[in-house]
């Protein structure tokens, strides 16, 4: 038998946790279903030091806790489990949980964030919050006037080595071609960065360290007559190589950009489906914060509950 839901809120994390807060704040009995990683992203880094209200610091784990425990003391319903399939064409709006139950909701907002894309080293797992990081803004602090390696030859690579070079004694770009893909603009800044050293036409095949990243093995010029092994000490080690959405099973229904992301109707948190709802990282591409994430959370709540009253439902 098929549930039926006010507000269905897809995906944890800061953004449907404050979705959640909202939306129960203003009786819309919402219910979360918090996904595959309960709590999103950030319960993959160790320290939070740029989210407003924690002067000393708090675990992502422990951050994403207390949202979810201010959510629930508000009355929203907070289960496990994941969305596996959706039909927007239809009234109420249909979510299929793990490929059994259907909810049947009059407004949907989606938060299932976006994931980072890695190099597939086992290393990267081994060290995760003990030095592999997808986010220089979230943990470039934690390596001031420290040895950095990010990699990735496009915009934000660039990006965030420019970042880390504000903060790093030294910051190493791994790149695969023999060129940065960037704009010229980001180009320049980084090859005219005395921090930065460009190292092309490089991969990254391991990382080593006792009880952190204390280094990189690098092969230069892979698979040629001239391939050349070593050894680079660093402290910190940024992916930069992109994002991916998790949009796929909105596709069909939903408009995204050329990347996955979804595309809303600013300044609101709409969709091009009537009554679908989106924020966070699901939906953002250049800022991917908490803090941001928080914000359209709230907005989208907002939105649903303008919606519902607008509907008279």
């Amino acid at each position: 038998m098929n549930e039926k839901v006010r507000c269905l809120i897809i995906g944890s994390g800061p953004a449907g946790y404050t979705a959640a807060i909202y939306a129960s704040r203003a009786n819309l009995e919402p219910v979360l279903y918090e996904g595959m990683e309960p709590g999103g992203q950030l319960t993959t880094t160790t320290e939070v030091e740029n989210f407003p209200g924690y002067p000393e610091g708090i675990t992502g784990p422990e951050m994403m806790e207390d949202l979810k425990k201010q959510a629930t003391r508000f009355g929203a319903d907070v289960r496990s489990g994941r969305a596996t399939a959706v039909d927007f064409s239809v009234r109420p709006l249909q979510v299929t949980i793990d490929n059994e139950k259907v909810i049947e909701a009059d407004t949907v907002i989606i938060s299932t964030g976006a994931t980072a894309k890695y190099l597939g080293l086992d290393d990267e797992k081994k060290y995760a919050g003990q030095g592999v990081s997808a986010c220089a803004t979230c943990d470039g602090f934690f390596y001031r006037k420290k040895k950095v390696a990010v990699v990735g030859g496009g915009d934000t690579a660039c990006e965030e080595a420019t970042y880390l070079a504000g903060l790093a004694e030294k910051v190493y770009m791994i790149v695969r071609k023999p060129y940065l893909r960037a704009s010229q603009i980001m180009q320049d800044r980084v090859l005219n960065n005395p921090k930065i050293e460009v190292l092309f036409e490089h991969n990254a095949v391991g990382l080593f360290g006792e009880k952190g990243v204390e280094g990189v093995h690098l092969v230069k010029r892979m698979g040629e007559a001239d391939e050349e092994r070593y050894d680079i000490a660093v402290d910190g080690f940024f992916l930069a190589i992109g994002h991916k959405p998790n949009t796929d099973i909105f596709k069909e229904y939903v408009k995204l950009d050329e990347v996955g992301y979804i595309n809303t109707e600013a300044p609101t948190t709409k969709t091009n489906v009537e009554g679908v709802f989106a924020c966070g990282d699901v939906a953002d591409p250049i800022y991917r914060q908490a803090v941001t994430a928080a914000g359209t959370g709230c907005r989208a709540a907002m939105d649903a509950e303008r919606y519902l009253t607008e509907k008279g439902a």
